[in-house]
Protein backbone atom coordinates (compact mmCIF):
# COMPACT_ATOMS: atom_id res chain seq x y z
CA UNK A 1 0.00 0.00 0.00
CA UNK A 2 1.27 3.32 -0.77
CA UNK A 3 1.69 6.15 1.41
CA UNK A 4 -1.20 8.58 1.45
CA UNK A 5 -1.29 12.01 2.69
CA UNK A 6 2.54 11.46 3.96
CA UNK A 7 1.30 8.99 6.67
CA UNK A 8 2.22 5.51 6.59
CA UNK A 9 -0.38 2.83 6.32
CA UNK A 10 -0.37 1.21 9.65
CA UNK A 11 -3.34 2.43 10.72
CA UNK A 12 -4.98 5.15 13.60
CA UNK A 13 -2.26 6.80 15.28
CA UNK A 14 0.49 6.51 12.41
CA UNK A 15 3.62 8.69 12.46
CA UNK A 16 4.73 10.97 9.77
CA UNK A 17 6.11 9.72 6.85
CA UNK A 18 10.00 10.51 6.73
CA UNK A 19 11.85 13.59 5.52
CA UNK A 20 11.54 14.94 1.95
CA UNK A 21 13.48 17.99 2.21
CA UNK A 22 12.81 19.88 -0.67
CA UNK A 23 15.48 21.88 -2.31
CA UNK A 24 14.92 25.09 -1.17
CA UNK A 25 17.20 28.07 -2.43
CA UNK A 26 19.39 29.41 -0.33
CA UNK A 27 17.83 32.51 -0.98
CA UNK A 28 14.79 31.59 0.68
CA UNK A 29 16.50 29.53 3.53
CA UNK A 30 17.96 33.41 4.95
CA UNK A 31 15.05 34.92 3.85
CA UNK A 32 12.67 32.34 6.43
CA UNK A 33 15.35 32.80 8.99
CA UNK A 34 15.25 36.09 8.96
CA UNK A 35 11.97 36.14 9.32
CA UNK A 36 12.21 33.77 12.12
CA UNK A 37 14.98 36.38 13.81
CA UNK A 38 12.36 39.04 13.25
CA UNK A 39 9.31 37.18 14.72
CA UNK A 40 11.85 36.63 18.35
CA UNK A 41 11.55 40.10 18.72
CA UNK A 42 8.46 40.37 19.42
CA UNK A 43 8.76 37.90 22.81
CA UNK A 44 9.20 39.93 26.15
CA UNK A 45 11.76 37.63 27.43
CA UNK A 46 14.98 39.45 28.61
CA UNK A 47 17.25 36.41 28.94
CA UNK A 48 16.14 34.63 25.71
CA UNK A 49 14.48 35.67 22.66
CA UNK A 50 13.28 32.89 20.14
CA UNK A 51 11.17 33.20 17.19
CA UNK A 52 9.64 30.23 14.46
CA UNK A 53 8.40 30.55 11.48
CA UNK A 54 6.28 27.52 9.78
CA UNK A 55 6.41 27.10 6.09
CA UNK A 56 4.58 24.82 3.38
CA UNK A 57 4.61 25.49 -0.31
CA UNK A 58 6.18 28.76 -0.34
CA UNK A 59 3.91 30.27 2.47
CA UNK A 60 4.46 30.98 5.97
CA UNK A 61 1.70 29.23 7.70
CA UNK A 62 2.68 29.69 11.44
CA UNK A 63 4.93 31.80 14.03
CA UNK A 64 5.48 31.80 16.88
CA UNK A 65 7.61 33.16 19.74
CA UNK A 66 8.46 32.52 23.53
CA UNK A 67 6.31 34.13 25.96
CA UNK A 68 3.66 33.71 28.56
CA UNK A 69 0.52 32.01 27.80
CA UNK A 70 -2.42 33.76 26.22
CA UNK A 71 -3.75 36.65 29.01
CA UNK A 72 -0.80 36.03 31.50
CA UNK A 73 1.91 39.37 32.29
CA UNK A 74 4.26 39.22 29.69
CA UNK A 75 7.17 38.70 32.66
CA UNK A 76 8.98 36.00 31.58
CA UNK A 77 11.72 35.52 34.15
CA UNK A 78 12.48 35.61 37.77
CA UNK A 79 15.52 37.00 39.17
CA UNK A 80 17.45 35.28 41.04
CA UNK A 81 19.56 37.10 43.49
CA UNK A 82 23.70 35.67 44.36
CA UNK A 83 23.33 34.55 48.35
CA UNK A 84 26.94 34.08 48.98
CA UNK A 85 28.86 32.38 46.95
CA UNK A 86 32.36 32.10 49.06
CA UNK A 87 33.47 29.22 47.76
CA UNK A 88 32.95 29.95 44.40
CA UNK A 89 35.54 32.65 42.57
CA UNK A 90 34.97 35.87 41.31
CA UNK A 91 34.72 34.40 37.85
CA UNK A 92 32.29 31.64 38.51
CA UNK A 93 29.65 34.03 40.58
CA UNK A 94 30.29 36.95 37.79
CA UNK A 95 29.47 34.07 34.94
CA UNK A 96 26.93 32.32 37.22
CA UNK A 97 25.13 35.91 37.78
CA UNK A 98 25.62 37.78 34.69
CA UNK A 99 23.94 41.46 36.24
CA UNK A 100 24.68 43.64 38.55
CA UNK A 101 21.64 45.52 40.27
CA UNK A 102 19.76 46.64 43.23
CA UNK A 103 17.71 45.14 45.60
CA UNK A 104 16.21 45.39 48.83
CA UNK A 105 16.32 42.52 51.77
CA UNK A 106 14.66 40.92 53.85
CA UNK A 107 15.36 43.96 56.71
CA UNK A 108 14.44 46.60 54.20
CA UNK A 109 17.94 47.15 53.62
CA UNK A 110 18.61 48.59 50.10
CA UNK A 111 21.73 46.10 48.99
CA UNK A 112 23.70 46.17 45.74
CA UNK A 113 24.05 42.73 44.05
CA UNK A 114 24.69 40.04 41.37
CA UNK A 115 21.99 38.68 39.70
CA UNK A 116 20.75 36.42 37.18
CA UNK A 117 17.50 35.64 35.10
CA UNK A 118 15.40 32.04 35.32
CA UNK A 119 12.78 31.56 32.62
CA UNK A 120 9.49 30.82 34.58
CA UNK A 121 8.47 27.41 34.26
CA UNK A 122 4.86 28.47 32.58
CA UNK A 123 6.56 30.06 29.16
CA UNK A 124 5.61 28.73 26.12
CA UNK A 125 8.76 27.79 23.34
CA UNK A 126 8.51 30.11 20.47
CA UNK A 127 7.98 26.05 18.39
CA UNK A 128 4.97 24.77 20.36
CA UNK A 129 3.51 28.56 20.39
CA UNK A 130 4.05 27.97 16.57
CA UNK A 131 2.45 24.53 16.31
CA UNK A 132 -0.52 25.80 18.48
CA UNK A 133 -1.23 28.37 16.57
CA UNK A 134 -1.31 25.89 13.51
CA UNK A 135 -3.31 23.45 15.56
CA UNK A 136 -5.98 26.33 15.24
CA UNK A 137 -5.99 27.04 11.68
CA UNK A 138 -7.04 24.77 8.47
CA UNK A 139 -3.38 24.29 7.38
CA UNK A 140 -1.34 21.14 8.12
CA UNK A 141 1.57 20.51 9.37
CA UNK A 142 2.28 17.52 7.37
CA UNK A 143 5.36 18.15 4.77
CA UNK A 144 5.73 21.72 6.17
CA UNK A 145 9.49 23.39 7.45
CA UNK A 146 10.22 24.55 10.72
CA UNK A 147 12.43 27.76 10.96
CA UNK A 148 13.53 28.56 14.00
CA UNK A 149 16.31 30.85 16.09
CA UNK A 150 17.72 28.30 18.28
CA UNK A 151 17.89 24.40 17.75
CA UNK A 152 14.44 22.89 19.69
CA UNK A 153 14.38 21.07 23.10
CA UNK A 154 13.29 17.54 23.31
CA UNK A 155 9.94 18.25 23.89
CA UNK A 156 9.39 20.86 21.33
CA UNK A 157 11.07 17.95 18.99
CA UNK A 158 8.69 15.62 19.38
CA UNK A 159 5.51 18.34 18.65
CA UNK A 160 7.64 18.97 15.30
CA UNK A 161 7.99 15.33 14.64
CA UNK A 162 3.94 14.68 15.79
CA UNK A 163 2.75 17.83 13.40
CA UNK A 164 4.39 16.07 10.43
CA UNK A 165 7.04 18.87 9.82
CA UNK A 166 9.80 16.89 8.16
CA UNK A 167 12.62 19.55 8.27
CA UNK A 168 14.13 21.83 10.52
CA UNK A 169 16.41 24.82 10.17
CA UNK A 170 18.09 26.69 12.80
CA UNK A 171 21.20 29.17 13.21
CA UNK A 172 21.80 28.61 17.40
CA UNK A 173 22.43 25.78 19.13
CA UNK A 174 20.47 25.04 22.39
CA UNK A 175 22.18 23.71 25.60
CA UNK A 176 21.88 19.95 24.59
CA UNK A 177 21.43 18.03 21.41
CA UNK A 178 18.72 15.95 22.81
CA UNK A 179 15.79 17.34 20.32
CA UNK A 180 18.03 17.35 17.35
CA UNK A 181 19.11 13.57 17.98
CA UNK A 182 15.44 12.97 18.17
CA UNK A 183 14.48 14.68 14.96
CA UNK A 184 17.51 12.77 13.27
CA UNK A 185 16.89 9.80 14.87
CA UNK A 186 12.82 10.18 13.59
CA UNK A 187 13.68 10.93 10.01
CA UNK A 188 13.22 14.63 10.08
CA UNK A 189 15.59 15.89 8.29
CA UNK A 190 17.60 19.23 10.09
CA UNK A 191 20.23 21.74 8.89
CA UNK A 192 22.03 24.31 10.95
CA UNK A 193 21.71 27.68 8.99
CA UNK A 194 24.93 29.63 8.56
CA UNK A 195 24.10 33.28 7.49
CA UNK A 196 26.64 34.90 5.28
CA UNK A 197 26.32 39.47 5.22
Amino acid sequence: MDRILGFEPSGVGSIPAGPAKENMKQKYIDMYMDWADRTAQLSHAKRLQVGAVIVKDDSVISYGYNGMPAGWDNDCENVEWCSGGGWLSPEEIEEGWPFEGTYTDVDGNEMQGRYRLKTKPEVLHAESNAIAKLARSTNSGIGASIFITHAPCHDCAKLIYQSGINSVYYRSSYRDNMGLEFLEKSGVAVEKVIMYR
